[in-house]
């Protein structure tokens, strides 16, 4: 994760952004705390990267990098506003003893268009990560690859439509949510195969950043307002952790985009 110390809304790179609007740097720097702070109370451990002045989106480390039985993938960023954060994080991974870590040649915005389920990557195109790229990842990450097209320019990343409830096991497939109506009639068929028994997400869900979700298999962040998505998942048995992303979101960002997810 990196500290929105320098967060900002100085361009537009995303319909979520719009710069007229005020942001206040101190509140989404308390709602980042209290989002790592949740990780922190399940066990997990949290590494930060320091933050750097000019590159605002640096908070939304989930697009730096994809680490696979510690095999990295990083980024290159379709923006040029946000180019400079790719060399941050590859020498992060570096100066901790990552030793594989492959740089992109296509345009690759890692986890925010590259979901692990345990036994494939999902990947999705259609507004920022190259098709092309999906060759590249199962080339450097050595897993099957599977392509999903986005269609509604809101859900510009694959993590703002879907993610990945339970990894899968050697005794059940894997488990996510997503929302259909971001994707082309095509990869909706593609998601219905793989996941017969995947969590559906309405508009309302998706159109708060409900999707843009992070779950360790038990507990499961949403954004507060993912009110009828948080029940549905209580019922299946997950547990239900809503943290309030609202500044954070001026940027088109949730709780996903602010973590990247180190498998080792």
């Amino acid at each position: 994760m990196c500290p929105p110390r320098y967060f900002a809304v100085d361009y537009v790179i995303n319909p979520w952004m719009d710069p007229t609007q005020p942001v206040d740097r101190e509140l989404a720097l308390a709602q980042w705390t209290r989002l790592r702070d949740a990780y922190s109370s399940f066990g997990h451990t949290v590494d930060e990267i320091e933050p750097q002045p000019g590159l605002p989106d640096m908070v939304f480390a989930a697009n730096s990098g994809t680490v696979i039985d510690s095999h990295v993938l990083g980024s290159r960023f379709r923006a040029p506003e946000r180019a400079a954060e790719a060399e941050h994080f590859r020498r992060w991974f570096v100066e901790h003893g990552y030793r594989d870590v492959t740089m992109p040649t296509k345009i690759n915005e890692a986890e925010g268009d590259f979901a692990w389920t345990g036994r494939f990557l999902l990947a999705g195109t259609g507004f920022r990560t190259d098709p092309e790229a999906h060759a590249e990842a199962q080339e450097a990450l050595g897993v099957p690859v599977v392509s999903l097209r986005l269609t509604d320019p809101r859900y510009y990343h694959l993590d703002t439509a879907l993610f990945v409830l339970a990894e899968a096991t050697d005794s059940a497939p894997a488990q996510v949510a997503y929302y259909p109506g971001a994707f082309s009639p095509g990869s909706r068929r593609v998601l219905s195969r793989l996941f017969p028994d995947a969590v559906l997400a309405d508009e309302a869900d998706a159109s708060c950043l409900g999707l843009n979700g992070v779950s360790d298999g038990r507990n499961v962040v949403l954004p507060v307002e993912a009110t009828a998505l948080a029940a549905r998942l209580a019922e299946k048995g997950y547990e239900p952790v809503l943290v309030d992303i609202s500044e954070l979101r001026k940027a088109g960002g949730g709780p996903k985009c602010c973590t990247l997810e180190i498998r080792k």
